[in-house]
């Protein structure tokens, strides 16, 4: 077994397995912060498949970023959210739930079946990996398109992201206070 393959089924396991953590721990705390977790060892999975910028992108944005934001948004609610939270916990089967569970088991259906039917050996660039000796060599042409299309063609739509994930920020902060405080 080489080191990439012993890398990959770590940075799998440690992403599947906090990411089940996170989905099933009724400690909604420590959910947040496996999900840090969980998005490290993604962004380490994008390392060994060779996507550098897409990892980088991982850790900046959402560790970086939304998770803070869900942080904040946790530690800025009421604490009478979170005991209406707390209470309805309680309850296992519960009717307001069965839309979610028939829509969880046809995305898995369609997941199964995708994986299934999809002949993953003889995609293009899987045999030009196999014909050069699985030597895939990252290029920096890729990196300086998406650096160079990104402050150029793509410069508003990226700004006006940052500006919306702002005002949600603000919108958060906004209405979590009291009413009672000026």
């Amino acid at each position: 077994m080489t080191l990439v393959r012993l890398l990959f089924y770590t940075m799998s396991f440690i992403a599947i397995g906090s990411a089940l953590y996170a989905a099933l721990s009724k400690n909604l705390v420590r959910s947040i912060f496996i999900f840090f977790v969980t998005l490290f060892a993604l962004a380490g999975l994008y390392v060994l498949a060779l996507a550098d910028f897409v990892a980088v992108t991982q850790v900046v944005i959402y560790v970086g970023g939304i998770l803070v934001l869900i942080l904040f948004a946790f530690m800025l609610s009421g604490r009478e959210t979170l005991n209406v939270i707390q209470q309805q916990k309680g309850k296992f089967i519960n009717m307001a739930k069965v839309p979610a569970v028939i829509l969880a088991a046809l995305f898995l259906a369609v997941i199964v079946n995708i994986i299934l039917k999809a002949d993953a050996d003889n995609l293009p660039w899987v045999k030009q990996a196999i014909a050069q000796k699985n030597e895939i060599m990252p290029t920096s042409s890729t990196i300086d398109n998406i650096g160079i299309n990104l402050m150029t063609t793509y410069l508003l739509p990226f700004e006006a992201i940052s500006v919306l994930l702002l005002m949600a920020l603000v919108g958060a902060a906004h209405l979590s206070r009291k009413e009672g405080r000026a």
